[in-house]
């Protein structure tokens, strides 16, 4: 059984593994909330979170620090290199993992992030198994994204995969070369592959999506930005700069740390840069949202007005509600 310290139960051992995963946007609160829950019920933390799992990209992408880890376990956190391909295949096999070595020890897997297409890929049985490969096609449009430049490439794939098109950033050479190598290799889009499967539900999970009002959620998100600045943003990137990793990583592309560079080289202020970090994330946030209200299942929850631990006993109920019937006892 799930057991915090205390004596509290958040659920028994059941056949069919249970989640709990905390969703939303940026800066809703979903650490915090999933940190007081874990704390609560004896889980451990599956970060589903794109950026969270590179090393040395720490304060631009929120990631808890040794406080939080020392408080309760985190996985998928700090996994690779900034340098090194993670795929969303990569996350769902190290993810379902930690899943399961969480359960299997008593103890309550809590799913925590804002990367929509990773909390699918973990909770649903979709298979991201990628498509055959052709070196020859792959090393000629290598060779046309060097050549013409990844926003050329990009344009075409936009003609063929519409939907890969809007998840993959135009100047993500890797990733628009294998939507167009899967393309042209076997005729489909690669976003069909993204969704092949039963996609039926994979444990017994609840979902609790954060939500608030927009003028809220860009308040947060802009006391978010300055805090990362205040910080040490600017000399993380600066670090990761000097370590040979560039903004043409996949790594790069997170928010925040292309428009530091940019500061960085010179090709304007930090003041431009804030502002343009602000307003990517909340760009972000949107289309974080509306991903996630397509999601079935999620149950949502109003957070402007709650203080963390009105947040922590609504959940609780909630817990109660979806899973009292299999508890002897559950959540005090």
């Amino acid at each position: 059984m799930h057991t915090a310290p205390g004596g509290r139960r958040c659920a028994e051992k059941p056949g069919k593994i249970r989640v709990l995963a905390i969703v939303g946007p940026t800066a809703a609160g979903k650490s915090l909330l999933a940190l007081r829950l874990a704390a609560r019920c004896g889980g451990e933390i599956v970060s589903a979170d794109s950026m969270q799992v590179y090393r040395g990209m720490d304060i631009g992408t929120a990631k808890p620090g040794p406080e939080e880890r020392a408080r309760v376990p985190h996985h998928l956190i700090d996994v690779a290199d900034p340098a090194e391909p993670f795929s969303v295949a990569a996350f769902q096999r190290l993810a379902r993992a930690a899943v399961e070595h969480v359960a299997a020890a008593g103890r309550l897997p809590v799913v925590a992030g804002g990367t929509g297409l990773y909390v699918r890929a973990l909770l649903h049985d979709y298979d991201f198994t990628p498509p055959g490969r052709e070196p020859r096609i792959r090393d000629e449009l290598a060779r046309r994204a060097q050549e013409e430049g990844p926003a050329a490439l990009h344009r075409e794939l936009e003609g063929v995969d519409a939907v890969a098109a809007g998840r993959i950033h135009p100047n993500d050479a890797r990733r628009i070369v294998r939507a167009l190598e899967v393309y042209r290799t076997t005729g489909r889009r690669l976003s069909d592959t993204w969704l092949r499967g039963a996609a039926g539900p994979l444990y017994d999970s609840l979902v609790i999506g954060l939500r608030l009002d927009r003028e809220e959620l860009y308040r947060r998100i802009d006391q978010r930005v300055e805090n990362m600045v205040r910080a040490g943003l600017a000399g993380e990137v600066r670090d990761l700069m000097a370590r040979g990793y560039t903004p043409a990583l996949i790594s790069g592309q997170a928010l925040g740390y292309k428009e530091i560079v940019t500061y960085l080289q010179g090709r304007g202020s930090l003041e431009e840069a804030v502002a343009q970090i602000k307003r990517a994330t909340r760009n972000y946030a949107r289309r974080q949202m509306t991903w996630f209200r397509k999601e079935p299942g999620v149950v949502w929850i109003d957070v402007a007005s709650r203080t963390p631990a009105e947040l922590e006993e609504q959940v609780a109920g909630l817990i109660r509600a979806r899973w009292e019937r299999r508890m002897s006892r559950d959540v005090r």
